[in-house]
């Protein structure tokens, strides 16, 4: 189950509106922390929420270092040309500090009150695989960019810019047949804790791996990240002994510092996850300060239980 990748660190932000200052700011103390990745959340049919690129973008512009992806883009309301667009550019401007990764689909209602289409499981992954199909002809630079698909029809548009890297397309999703997407197609995964459970993340890592070598892919190429929502130290409490709103949802996991450390080892060499996306439970510049803290401990631990292995 392990791939023996090195593990890497980020945080992902809720892109409320309101707490923009308080983003901004635990952005600037992730980078200076040494963390590596923000995950950004995409719902833009939710009313409170700045537009998740156009967020990126401006905290790209405010940092040097740390690298940004879409946790996940919302694939019915974003068409694949425009994404490829909007990631190539966003690449550019941030001298190569860009990953896509991408969502099938959720909250129906809302996307089709969007103009978005609803979708079925079926429908919605195969309008993935077309998207794929169509973003990595544009991020390969393809003279022209041409399919003609059930659900997205592109009849030679020439993409550009070239992004600044080779740039990496993850997908968030869970089922039988997305999972083996992922594993033919993508360059990561991205699950949440709490839209999944631990032994569903072990039975999701078999399925992508099979996949993979199915394929003709080394399972070890593809990165598994990991969105877990929760508090190092103390769960946080309101005035009314509530915890506090705005985590992420799904279960909010608390430990000490050393408990974190041990789960966190745990979820590399026994689940293979090789980057830890944390949603701080109250989105506090201390809890991102904590969790930065931790990494230096949970790899050494990793380092030792792989050499014991």
């Amino acid at each position: 189950m392990d791939q023996g990748r090195p593990v890497e660190f980020g945080i992902s932000l809720v892109p409320n509106a309101a707490d923009l200052e308080q983003i901004r700011e635990a952005v600037a103390v992730a980078e200076s922390a040494g963390l590596e990745w923000v995950g950004i959340q995409d719902h833009p049919y939710q009313r409170r929420f700045l537009d998740t690129f156009a967020l990126i973008g401006d905290l790209a512009a405010r940092t040097s270092r740390i690298r940004f992806f879409p946790d996940v883009a919302s694939l019915p309301l974003r068409h694949p040309a425009m994404l490829a667009k909007a990631a190539t550019s966003i690449d550019v401007l941030s001298g190569g500090r860009f990953e896509l990764g991408l969502g099938a689909g959720s909250f129906w209602d809302a996307i089709v009150a969007m103009g978005g289409p609803r979708r079925s499981p079926g429908e919605a992954v195969e309008a993935a695989e077309e998207a794929i199909g169509i973003i990595r002809q544009a991020l390969g630079m393809e003279m022209s960019v041409r399919l003609r698909g059930e659900h997205y029809t592109v009849d030679g548009y020439r993409p550009g810019p070239p992004p600044a890297h080779h740039m990496q397309v993850w997908i968030g999703a869970y089922g039988p047949r997305m999972l083996r997407l992922i594993g033919r197609l993508a360059d990561g995964w991205v699950p949440s804790l709490g839209s999944t459970n631990l032994e569903a993340l072990r039975r999701g890592q078999l399925s992508v791996d099979e996949a993979a070598r199915g394929a003709g892919r080394d399972p070890a190429t593809i990165r598994r990240l990991l969105n877990f929502g929760g508090t190092i130290g103390p769960a946080p409490e309101d005035e009314a002994g509530r915890t506090r709103a705005g985590a992420p949802a799904g279960p909010s996991l608390t430990g000490s510092p050393d408990e974190w450390v041990a789960r966190l080892a745990d979820w590399a060499t026994d689940l293979g996850i090789d980057t830890f996306i944390f949603w701080p439970a109250d989105g506090s510049v201390e809890q991102v300060q904590a969790f930065a803290q931790l990494t230096a401990a949970v790899r050494e631990e990793v380092r030792r239980r792989r050499g014991r292995d």
